[in-house]
């Protein structure tokens, strides 16, 4: 009787180790995950955004001049990372600077998930920034 008690108490910590193991790695993949998409989103934003209008040669002969548009930056910012972003979480999008020229973004996005766990809510909040420029080689 004594063994079978030391029997479901291992199986018992077991079963809560895994289930605590499996959730901390979730925490950790949606971190990554939100650094991922904010990269890959800022990038493909600011190609969308080129203003092929501006790019000209100077008339002081200094080179061309690269530029963006703030208003389809942002578009296509929040158009691509709510195609790419997980329905489980709750996001916060924070555009802290967007030059046009020359073209320099600040963006910060906070996620929040949570879930109910025997009568007791439970909140992990996870926050990526990225500062980003676009440049060209001649």
């Amino acid at each position: 009787m004594h063994e079978s008690f030391w029997g479901t108490f291992i199986i018992g910590a077991g079963v809560v180790i895994i289930g605590l193991i499996f959730f901390m790695q979730n925490v950790t993949n949606n971190e990554q995950e939100l650094y991922s998409i904010l990269k890959d989103t800022t990038e493909a934003a600011m190609l969308d955004a080129f203003d092929y209008d501006s790019y000209y040669t100077d008339t002081h002969g200094n080179g061309k001049v690269i530029r963006i548009d703030r208003e389809a930056f942002v578009e296509s910012f929040v158009r691509r990372f709510s195609q790419n972003a997980s329905l489980t979480n709750t996001y916060v999008i924070e555009f802290y600077d967007i030059n046009e020229y020359p073209p320099k973004v600040s963006i910060r996005v906070k996620s929040k998930t949570g879930g109910v766990v025997m009568n007791q809510e439970f909140d992990f909040s996870n926050s990526s920034q990225i500062d980003a420029i676009l440049e060209s080689v001649e």
